[in-house]
């Protein structure tokens, strides 16, 4: 089956894109969760779709030809520092910058929706996915900004772990706390653009946070629960692309059911080990 996925350029082209998204979505998803940031995948998803609306609408109404998948990652990374000035603002609830992101971008979609005569086609792929939306071009932007987040990964590895896991410590460290926080606030908001493609604006904060929950079950450390949630994320990304050509319906339906198929399993083999142990131990 996976042998139509190169008889055809664009299904190539989804292809080696959804293998791009399986590792960048929760790769940083790792992160986002450890930190307990995982509604900002959320807000800044709204953000993008509020950005899609907008190209659409510019294209519709003055043929200015604006991509969608650009003006949603302009928009989600300028939501991205929105929601780093209101936390400056807010600084006691920082939290309180991500509803108000996210308010922000459904009121936008809603407007901009309407402008560009309500729903259609294209919106509907970028809401939900779609297996033969990705183009050569798409393909080549995505490839830059899984390099640009592994490489940035990679590099700011060791402060982004103590980041994660000890703020307080990271600063009294001489980390530049702000600055690592606002790097990876803009990276997550071009994962979160990379994705839609694929997933769909609507969906891609569960492939950034459900693979990284059922690694949690399984992992003994960070660098497994990171390894694991890759592994969880490509095979949810593999699944949605096939049964969404075959069946011909939005792939991101398939990847979030798949994600939550391996969470349950995860679940289900950590409590089945649990008791297991716990028999063994008793019946000595």
């Amino acid at each position: 089956m996976i042998a139509d996925f190169f008889e055809y350029d664009f299904l190539r082209h989804t292809f080696y894109t959804g293998l791009l998204i399986g590792i960048i979505a929760p790769l940083l998803g790792t992160f986002i969760v450890v930190r307990r940031l995982s509604l900002i995948a959320d807000a800044l998803s709204h953000v993008t779709l509020a950005g899609i609306a907008f190209g659409l609408f510019v294209d519709k109404k003055f043929a200015i030809g604006i991509t969608p998948l650009y003006s949603g990652m302009g928009f989600s990374v300028l939501g991205s520092i929105f929601i780093e000035k209101l936390r400056a603002v807010y600084n006691a609830y920082q939290e309180l910058a991500i509803p108000i992101i996210l308010s922000g971008g459904v009121g936008l979609s809603v407007i901009f929706i309407a402008l560009a005569d309500g729903f259609n086609t294209d919106l509907f792929n970028y809401l939900f996915g779609s297996v033969s939306a990705v183009s050569k071009q798409d393909f080549y932007l995505i490839l830059a900004i899984s390099v640009i987040i592994v490489t940035v990964i990679l590099v700011f590895y060791k402060q982004l772990i103590t980041l994660s896991f000890d703020e307080e410590h990271a600063v009294v460290s001489g980390i530049h706390a702000k600055r690592i926080h606002f790097l990876f606030i803009i990276l997550t908001a071009l994962v979160i653009a990379a994705s839609i493609r694929i997933v769909g604006v609507l969906l891609v904060s569960a492939l950034m946070t459900l693979p990284v929950a059922a690694a949690m079950r399984l992992a003994k450390g960070f660098k497994q629960m990171m390894l694991f949630s890759v592994l969880f994320g490509e095979a949810a990304v593999m699944i949605g692309l096939i049964t969404g050509y075959f069946f011909s319906i939005p792939p991101g339906g398939t990847i979030v059911l798949a994600s939550i198929a391996i969470l349950l399993i995860a679940i289900g083999k950590k409590r089945l080990s649990y008791h297991s142990g716990g028999i063994a131990y008793g019946s000595k």
